[in-house]
């Protein structure tokens, strides 16, 4: 094994870590929010514009959520980006489609920060 395919096993391990831990993360979200009467409708819905990490049940509405893992809250916050809410709001356009209501259904959007320790913050209504 050369030097480049020791470097690309790394980069592979890396991200395969990330995957995994990015799932623990919305594991724990959406069981924060079905402990508060949120059931989970789809999990990382995926449309043309982009990915929706989590989509809950609320009433005859739906919330929307965003889930970003750092090693501290406010580094989590960093790493949402307008073009990712973007592409959020386009994917959310998308999913709204497939709704009864069509884009007259109830949405709110929401975003998850968890931290190094697995705490979770949400952040209600944060891309109005």
């Amino acid at each position: 094994m050369g030097l480049a395919d020791s470097a690309e096993t790394g980069r592979q391990a890396t991200g395969l870590c990330g995957y995994h831990t990015g799932l623990a993360a919305e594991d724990g979200v959406a069981s924060d929010y079905a402990r508060r009467g949120y059931p989970l409708v789809a999990r990382r819905w995926r449309g043309q514009s982009g990915e929706i990490d989590l989509v809950m049940q609320n009433g005859d509405g739906v919330i929307l959520v965003e889930v970003k893992k750092s090693r501290s809250f406010a580094r989590a916050a960093d790493r949402l980006s307008q073009r990712q809410i973007r592409r959020l709001m386009q994917a959310a356009e998308e999913f709204l489609g497939t709704q009864p209501h069509g884009s007259l259904t109830d949405v709110r959007f929401d975003v998850a920060l968890v931290n190094a320790y697995g705490d979770i913050k949400v952040i209600e209504n944060a891309l109005c």
